[in-house]
């Protein structure tokens, strides 16, 4: 029985909602190329989502929460080979190599769009394909962009219902003619025969996710999870997207954006990137101690940043994505009361563990472990379970999809059309040793040079070596869609285009001390930070010249109800020649990698940091 006969809706969902001769003709070609039982078009509406999550739970794909705790909330379990993103098997195919640089995976376009005919024909066999036309950006702003879906997952549906701005409205726009349209191809890879039943999560072994930049293209095979399948996520907002915006002029970045407000109601916007495991949400979505209680911080977005010079040269930021798709793992009330706000109602959490009474659990999310509880696998867990095997109840990547309107602290301007005016980039990264709790770069390309050649520890996340320090420029190694240092080229031109330079800064939470501890609290006390961020942007503190870059003395920073003291915060912001001087080093190993497109002024900058140390 196909997905058609199973939705009760009030109107016809083969009906095409388009009246665009391109996107039907396109639509038409790709479902004689794989064959689905059903085409549906989504029209984005509260009476679909419930129809498929309905349609979901009877199928096993979803199961409903306890209502009563998690109003609107499901719970999914994907296939034990599916959990995350591959970058293995994630594919820059621009028609040159040496465009794509050494740091993406390359295969000659034309190769690899024979390969994906093959394996996308008749690969929705027995399926529904969902025809599911969405913007990155509110649908009115000048900043969004447009993408269409098609896809055999219901799943994928619903999620990026609370991920994206889908349906109706933006299939007007597609109708207008007026915006490139990016086609975006997906498929699970598991072709249904007749009369054959479903597994609740189908995927294919095979993966394949795949950007052609030149031609704005996402063919997605194989796998139904986060960011393989939610193709307006990484794969749009930033490989694709940051070749449109090297082309038109402007920035898709890895970046949160966040507003602090100070007690007399001035607001700074800062965006700020870190590569994973470094704290992005939850500074995000900080709230500030109770001492410096005047201060507010607040959300426009927690992963993605699309940045344009305005007519008098301001850069602005918009977030394009509607929703968080967060790591649960670790998040709790103590280090990020905001998101468990956020995320307890009209949530999908996939990969978490189920507790007895319905809800949801995961490692970090409480100092006491439920007694017993049902892991992501689907296996009775408990405390001595875990002690036993080592087995964990929460997949370390395990998610939540939830709308960001339902965060506490989100900007009354994050969907502003125009965005909101950034006056700082922040970069950072997780080092135990070298980098200081915070500088400020002597100048826009010295800041380039800082976010170049950011690096951070690799943790239990991350493949290789817990421990090994990996660069990740902009936290965008993954996320570039072309060579990096023509990305590197491309950040230091755009200071042409504008009247006001945003000031850059290199924070690093985790330096530890001798005792292997962390000298630094962290969480809400990063706050105190963000406050001398701010108060240098606004020309309202000192800072001294290092040979890094412009630093706080320990009178700079607002102490209020924090003991901090002085010998403390020196070894924090020490700078170690020695270490430094390995650290240039390394900078060099990565220089060589991008040696054929790396901008004269990134040796330059090296030169001059080696000068000064």
């Amino acid at each position: 029985m196909t997905t058609l006969n199973r939705l009760s809706l009030s109107r016809d969902p083969s009906v095409p909602l388009a009246k665009n001769a391109h996107l039907l003709r396109w639509v038409e070609k790709m479902r004689a190329l794989t064959r689905p039982a059903a085409v549906h078009w989504v029209d984005g509406s509260k009476e679909e989502y419930d129809a498929l999550c309905e349609q979901m739970v009877q199928s096993g794909t979803l199961k409903r929460l306890n209502q009563e705790l998690w109003p609107g909330c499901f719970l999914a379990r994907s296939d034990p080979n599916d959990v995350a993103r591959v970058e293995e098997r994630t594919f820059v195919c621009s028609l040159s190599k040496d465009a794509a640089g050494p740091t993406n995976n390359w295969v000659n376009p034309f190769e690899m769009r024979r390969t994906l005919k093959e394996k996308f024909s008749g690969a929705m066999a027995g399926r529904t394909m969902y025809v599911l036309a969405f913007s990155m950006g509110t649908v009115d702003s000048p900043m969004s962009q447009i993408g269409v879906q098609l896809t055999d997952s219901p799943y994928v549906v619903v999620s990026m219902r609370i991920m994206a701005r889908i349906g109706l409205p933006v299939l007007a726009v597609i109708d207008r003619d007026e915006k490139r349209v990016v086609p975006c191809m997906h498929t699970v890879g598991a072709p249904l025969a007749p009369g054959a039943n479903d597994v609740p999560w189908p995927c294919n072994p095979e993966k394949y996710i795949v950007h052609f930049p030149d031609t704005r293209e996402i063919w997605s095979y194989g796998s139904g999870y986060g960011g393989n399948a939610l193709l307006g996520k990484k794969c749009f907002g930033l490989r694709i997207a940051s070749a449109i915006a090297r082309d038109e002029g402007w920035m898709a970045e890895h970046m949160l954006i966040l507003g602090v407000e100070d007690p007399n109601g001035e607001k700074t916007y800062v965006a700020a990137a870190f590569p994973s495991a470094c704290g992005k949400t939850n500074l995000a979505m900080l709230i500030p101690p109770d001492a410096l209680a005047g201060w507010k911080v607040t959300v426009v977005g927690d992963d993605i940043a699309w940045i344009k010079a305005d007519a008098r040269g301001q850069l602005r930021a918009i977030n394009p994505e509607a929703g968080v798709f967060g790591v649960a793992p670790g998040t709790s009330l103590r280090t990020n009361p905001n998101a468990m706000a956020m995320i307890a109602s009209n949530s999908i959490f996939t990969n978490v563990a189920e507790t007895p009474e319905g809800g949801v659990w995961w490692e970090g999310m409480t100092e006491t472990p439920p007694a017993e509880c049902i892991d992501w696998q689907g296996n009775r867990w408990t405390p001595a379970i875990a002690r036993e095997t080592g087995r964990v109840a929460a997949h370390p990547n395990a998610r939540f999809t939830a709308p960001l309107a339902q965060c506490p602290t989100v900007d009354p301007e994050w969907e502003s059309p125009t965005g909101v005016p950034i006056s700082a980039f922040i970069f950072g990264g997780r080092r135990g040793s070298t980098m200081p709790l915070v500088y400020q770069a002597f100048n826009w390309t010295a800041g380039v040079y800082v976010g170049a050649t950011m690096g951070s520890e690799t943790t239990a996340a991350a493949a290789g070596k817990v421990g090994n320090v990996r660069r990740d420029p902009m936290a965008m190694l993954p996320f570039c869609g072309y060579h990096m240092g023509d990305y590197f080229r491309h950040w230091i031109q755009m200071q042409r285009s504008l009247s006001e330079t945003p000031k850059i800064y290199h924070v690093n939470w985790f330096r530890k001390g001798d005792d292997g501890q962390f000298m630094w609290p962290g969480f809400r006390e990063n706050m105190r930070v963000l406050k001398w961020i701010v108060d240098r942007v606004r020309g309202r503190t000192l800072a001294r010249e290092t040979r890094i870059g412009w630093m706080p003395r320990w009178e700079d920073i607002d102490w209020t109800g924090l003991p901090f003291p002085k010998e403390t915060f020196d070894r924090l912001q020490a700078v170690d020649p020695k270490q430094w001087r390995s650290e240039v080093i390394d900078h060099e190993q990565l220089f060589i990698d991008l040696h054929a497109r790396l901008p004269p002024e990134m040796i330059y900058e090296r030169e001059l940091l080696i000068c000064r140390l």
